[in-house]
C-alpha cells in the first residue's frame, strides 16, 4: 500500500474500492498540498465489510475478555510507537497545532489501555431469587456488528473512544471516518491491523457520508450505529436505524456557555474562555461560544479578553510558534465567514478580528482571525447556532440567575461552565443548567476519559460515551435463572 494512497481494510485485507476512485485530503494550512488519498467507496464495499464483521463476531465474542483486552493493549503500544507520525498527519490533514495533535493521540493510547482493562471487570450481578434452590444472575453480552461514524475534528480520539469499548465487550466494528480526517484514521487502522486482530473484527471503509454513512444506517446486519457529527445528519441516521429496529447513539452539536460571575478570578476566566473557545480553532463540539458576563465586571473582562486574544499567534500547526491553526477545510472556512457576516448584519458589535488572513505564509491556507463579538443578544443567529470556528459571542447580564436562564435559552445542551467562588451560585448552576457536562472554574471543553460524556436536548440521543457508561450502549443484558 502506498504511503499516500490508503485502501479500505476489509476482512483483514487492504482493498481498493470497486469504484476505482479516490478522495484527496488537502492540508488546510496549504491548500495546494495533498496529504493523502482514501478510497471513494461504493455501497458494495461497505456491504462486504459488514458481512465480514458479522461472520467474525461469532468467534470474537467467545474469547475471554482478558484475551480481547490483550489486542487492545497491543494496538495501544503500536499507536504509541507511531505517535509522531500520526500526530503530524493529523496536523497536516485538519490543521490543529502539533502539540494538540500529540495530546489527542496520547489520549487515544490511554483510552485503549483503559478499555483493555475492562476485559477483567465484572459483566453482571448475582440477583436474589425467591426460589432458595436456584441461582439467578445478569450477564452483559455484545450487541453484534457496530457501525462507527466519526467526524474530522478528532480523527484519532473519537474513533478510538467508540471502537475500544465496542471491541472489548465482544462486538465487531466497521469504521467510516469523515473524509477530512480519513488519512489520519487510516494510519490508526494500520495499528489495529498490526496488533493482530482476527480478520473481520475491525474494518475500515472510507467514502462519502451519503453512501457509506447512509449504508451503515440502512444495513440490517449492522446491529448498532454510533455517530458523532452534525445534527441534521445525526437525526437522519437515528430515524433510519430506529425504523429497522437497530440501536443508535448520537453525539451532535453544542452552543456552550461559559458564565463569568462578578466574583470570578478574571485572569483564570479569560484564559479558560480563550482556551475553551479558540483552541483547535473553535472546532470542538464542547468549545465555549457564548460568554455570559455579569455587568459589574463586563467591561473589565472584555478588555482583558481582547488584550490576550490579540496575543494569539495564528499559523500552520506545524510551526512551534502557532497557537491557533486554520479552519479544517474550505467548507468550514466559508461557514465561519458566513456567521461573522451574519453577526454584523444582525447588529452585534465586532470587538476584535472578523477578517480572513492572507498575508505571507498564510496566503494558501484557510485562516480566520480570532473573533470577538460584543452586544450579542440571545435572538441573534451567532447566539443560537453552532459556528464551529474561532468566534466568541459576549453577552451581558445583571445576575447569575439571569445568566443561567440565558445559558439554557438554546436548543443544545452539551457542555457548560461557570467561574465563581460563591457556593450558592455553584450549586444552583449544577442543578439548573441544561447540559450533560458541567464544569466549575474550568473551560467548557474537555472531559476525562473515564467519565461519561454526552449531552442533553439537541446535542445528544441521551446515550453516554466513555468510561463505564459506554457499557450501556455496546452491550445488552441477559437474565439467567439456573436450577439444578
Amino acid at each position: 500500500m502506498s504511503r499516500n494512497v490508503f485502501l479500505n481494510y476489509i476482512g483483514g485485507e487492504w482493498k481498493a474500492s470497486a469504484t476505482g476512485e479516490v478522495l484527496e485530503s488537502y492540508n488546510p494550512a496549504n491548500k495546494t498540498e495533498v496529504v493523502g488519498s482514501v478510497q471513494k467507496s461504493a455501497r458494495g464495499d461497505l456491504d462486504e465489510a459488514v458481512s465480514h464483521a458479522k461472520s467474525a463476531q461469532k468467534a470474537w465474542r467467545k474469547l475471554a475478555g482478558a484475551e480481547r483486552g490483550n489486542y487492545l493493549y497491543q494496538a495501544a503500544a503500536l499507536l504509541e510507537e507511531n505517535l509522531e507520525e500520526i500526530a503530524t498527519t493529523m496536523t497536516k490533514e485538519m490543521g490543529k497545532s502539533l502539540p494538540e495533535a500529540k495530546g489527542e493521540t496520547t489520549r487515544g493510547i490511554q483510552i485503549l489501555k483503559y478499555y483493555a482493562g475492562e476485559g477483567m471487570r465484572s459483566d453482571g450481578d448475582v440477583i436474589p431469587s425467591t426460589d432458595a434452590s436456584a441461582l439467578m444472575f445478569s450477564k452483559r453480552v455484545p450487541i453484534g456488528v457496530v457501525g462507527v461514524i466519526t467526524p474530522w475534528n478528532f480523527p484519532v480520539a473519537i474513533p478510538i473512544w467508540k471502537m475500544a469499548p465496542a471491541l472489548i465487550y465482544g462486538n465487531t466494528v466497521v469504521l467510516k471516518p469523515a473524509t477530512e480526517g480519513a488519512v489520519t484514521a487510516a494510519k490508526v487502522m494500520e495499528c489495529f491491523e498490526k496488533a493482530g486482530f482476527p480478520a473481520g473484527v475491525v474494518n475500515f471503509v472510507s467514502g462519502s457520508g451519503s453512501v457509506i454513512g447512509q449504508g451503515l444506517a440502512e444495513n440490517s446486519d449492522v446491529n448498532a450505529v454510533t455517530f458523532t457529527g452534525s445534527n441534521n445528519v445525526g437525526k437522519n441516521i437515528g430515524k433510519i436505524v430506529a425504523a429497522r429496529g437497530g440501536k443508535y447513539q448520537l453525539e451532535m452539536g453544542g452552543k456552550n456557555p461559559i458564565i463569568i460571575a462578578e466574583d470570578a478570578d478574571i485572569e483564570a476566566a479569560v484564559d479558560a474562555t480563550l482556551s475553551g473557545g479558540l483552541k483547535s480553532t473553535g472546532q470542538k463540539c464542547t468549545c465555549s461560544s457564548r460568554v455570559i458576563v455579569q455587568s459589574s465586571i463586563y467591561d473589565q473582562f472584555k478588555q482583558r479578553l481582547i488584550e490576550k486574544a490579540q496575543e494569539i499567534t495564528v499559523g500552520d500547526g506545524m510551526d512551534a510558534a502557532t497557537w491557533m491553526g486554520p479552519c479544517a477545510s474550505e467548507g468550514q472556512y466559508n461557514t465561519v465567514k458566513h456567521y461573522i457576516a451574519k453577526g454584523k448584519e444582525e447588529g452585534a458589535s465586532l470587538a476584535l478580528g472578523g477578517n480572513v488572513l492572507t498575508e505571507g505564509n498564510l496566503k494558501d491556507g484557510y485562516y480566520i482571525e480570532p473573533t470577538i463579538f460584543d452586544d450579542v443578544t440571545t435572538d441573534m443567529t451567532i447566539a443560537q447556532e453552532e459556528i464551529f470556528g474561532p468566534v466568541l459571542a459576549l453577552m451581558k447580564v445583571d445576575t447569575v440567575e439571569e445568566a443561567i436562564e440565558l445559558a439554557n435559552d438554546v436548543d443544545f445542551g452539551l457542555s457548560a461552565s461557570i467561574f465563581t467562588k460563591n457556593i450558592d451560585h455553584i450549586l444552583s448552576f449544577i442543578d439548573d443548567i441544561e447540559a450533560g457536562l458541567v464544569r466549575i472554574n474550568s473551560e467548557t471543553a474537555g472531559v476525562e476519559l473515564q467519565a461519561p460524556f454526552g449531552g442533553m436536548k439537541a446535542s445528544s440521543s441521551y446515550s453516554r460515551e466513555q468510561g463505564q457508561a459506554a457499557k450501556e450502549f455496546f452491550t445488552t443484558m441477559k437474565t439467567v435463572f439456573l436450577k439444578g
